[in-house]
């Protein structure tokens, strides 16, 4: 097996050992799944999120991430809006109750994040933080002009 299969295995195994974990934790503490949780954090840092936006950071189908925001908007966490320039989209929004959520959820993410991963070096987890994102960097132009 090559190094890069074993990079994708681990990295694989990783996501999914760390996902799990703090899935649970937020389920445990606040009732909400860390894929909602996800797609919060784009409607709350993104200006005019539009459900095209979740759908190129998350790289999901449109037709999941609207489905992802029909059941927040059904939970009373987010309000679609009209777009001011284009009738066919909709602008997104957290209500109160869901930025108020966000907020309660974010130090629980970061809490179990920090916990999962304390027994690494500060210096090793910059370093695979940097590989990650320069990965990232070079799959994302890939996955969006797939996607178009």
């Amino acid at each position: 097996m090559s190094h890069v299969t074993q990079l994708f295995i681990d990295l694989v195994r990783v996501e999914t050992r760390l996902y799990n974990a703090v899935n649970s934790r937020l389920r445990d503490e606040h009732g909400l799944a860390l894929g909602q949780f996800e797609i919060m954090e784009i409607i709350d840092r993104v200006p005019g999120c539009r459900v095209l936006d979740i759908v190129r950071e998350v790289a999901i189908t449109v037709g999941a991430a609207s489905k992802a925001v029909d059941r927040l908007e059904a939970a009373g966490w987010c309000v679609r809006g009209a777009h001011p320039h284009d009738r066919r989209s909709s602008v997104l929004a957290l209500t109160p109750r869901g930025a108020e959520l966000l907020a309660r959820c974010r130090p629980v993410v970061e809490r179990e994040l920090a916990a999962l991963t304390a027994a690494v070096p500060a210096g090793e987890l910059a370093r695979t933080a940097a590989t990650l994102a320069a990965l990232r960097a070079t799959l994302e132009p890939r996955s969006s002009a797939a996607a178009e």
